[in-house]
């Protein structure tokens, strides 16, 4: 269950943070995913948090929840309030900074799904790794790995394996999942997982 926050409406079920890129130059095939994966988390019961966006995947999956009567928590730092066009349709919270948005992200968040994306995508899900490898928390994420997106970056990561830097149970720390309804599947199966020691060798 989320921590309470006086500026968000409480919310009795699950929520799920779905970090993804905001632009519209994307492949088509990447905001489909977008777009099922919000639907999809909607009807499954899955609250939405995302980073408040209009464009992109995020737009996409933020009206594809709402239109399918899901709800949505958007979080938008001020700056970015014309460049993301803030989709204000849903409830949101403005905030200053990025560190301010990814904390409330995270911490409104039961599990986290991480779709395409460029370097702030990027950067949010290193650093929610980068956690979970220090043992800070022991939440799901679940990579959705639509047409390989993500396959350099988990050899870049077994590549930290065997170069000696990351044990070899980090690589447990995620799922991957290759369409829109195994990710939504790892989700139901991930919160149920005991959280593993990963600041081991």
């Amino acid at each position: 269950m989320s921590p309470a926050h006086p500026s968000i409406q409480p919310f009795d079920g699950p929520s799920v943070c779905l970090f993804c890129g905001s632009s519209d130059a994307a492949d088509p095939i990447y905001t489909r995913a977008a777009r099922d994966f919000g639907r999809a988390a909607a009807q499954a019961g899955w609250r939405l948090v995302y980073g408040g966006g209009g464009v992109g995947l995020m737009g996409a999956s933020a009206r594809a929840a709402h239109e399918a009567g899901g709800r949505v928590l958007g979080v938008m730092p001020e700056f970015l309030r014309s460049r993301e066009r803030l989709f204000d349709e849903v409830e949101t919270l403005v905030v200053q900074t990025m560190h301010e948005r990814k904390q409330i992200m995270y911490d409104q968040s039961d599990a986290f799904v991480v779709a395409p994306g460029g370097i702030g995508t990027l950067e949010e899900v290193v650093e929610l790794l980068s956690w979970k490898r220090l043992d800070l928390h022991g939440k799901p994420i679940v990579f959705l790995n639509i047409g390989g997106f993500w396959d350099t970056f988990f050899a870049l990561m077994q590549h930290s394996v065997e170069t000696g830097f990351t044990p070899a149970a980090f690589l447990n720390a995620w799922v991957v999942s290759d369409t829109v309804d195994g990710a939504i599947e790892a989700l139901g199966v991930s919160a149920g997982t005991a959280a593993l020691q990963y600041d081991q060798r």
